[in-house]
């Protein structure tokens, strides 16, 4: 199976226009389009009843302490975790491609409630979720796609990894509002294949200029 997207090259910087937050050389940064990539699949397996789509990002500071605080650099030895930025499951396995900007087309403050995606299949919050739980102006859940926003003082380019699984359930065993960990949870001892696509994005100035 294999996955790959015209927004962008394999392993290469991801457009702002895939953003939520883009670089501002005046007040460091902004925010952006936030409009989904495009991403095509080929080579999906036999018994394939679904498929499963799912974005993070690896290399989230796990603390805030100097996270976008001016005079301040988030280290490259500080410990990372994930962020998931977009999750989908139960994708028909008739699908083979999903278009620039159709799932997502802008910042929507306190989250997307419906978005759209292919027919019959379903998507989770995503970790903006919990990151503004505590701003009263953003607070919400943020279902479908949401882009790349990370500090723009840390040292390490971050990498956006998208992973399509085909799994052999119709639909898998989640209901209600869902979370990445819960998908993936679900999917141990399911996938019949798996495909991977990544980018890089980084609000650094510094790292920017290199």
């Amino acid at each position: 199976m294999q996955l790959k997207s015209s927004s962008f090259g394999h392993q290469q910087r991801i457009p702002d226009e895939f953003a939520f937050g883009v670089a501002d050389a005046a007040k460091h940064l902004r925010l952006g389009a936030n409009r989904n990539p495009h991403l095509a699949w080929n080579g999906v397996p036999q018994g394939t009843r679904s498929l499963v789509l799912l974005c993070v990002d690896s290399d989230v500071p796990t603390r805030p302490d100097d996270v976008n605080k001016e005079g301040r650099v988030v280290p490259a030895s500080l410990p990372r975790a994930d962020f998931y930025h977009w999750l989908m499951v139960d994708i028909p396995p008739s699908v083979h491609e999903i278009a620039a900007g159709s799932c997502s087309d802008g910042i929507v403050p306190r989250g997307k409630s419906s978005p759209a995606g292919p027919p019959g299949a379903r998507q989770g919050i995503n970790d903006y979720t919990g990151w503004f739980a505590g701003n009263p102006e953003m607070a919400g859940n943020y279902f479908g796609y949401d882009g790349p926003f990370p500090p723009w003082n840390d040292s390490l380019v971050h990498h956006y990894v998208f992973t399509l699984y085909a799994v052999a359930l119709p639909r898998l065993p989640l209901e209600g509002v869902f979370t990445g960990q819960q998908v993936r949870a679900v999917l141990a001892g399911r996938v019949l294949a798996e495909a991977t696509f990544s980018g890089t994005y980084t609000l650094n100035q510094r790292l920017l200029a290199e």
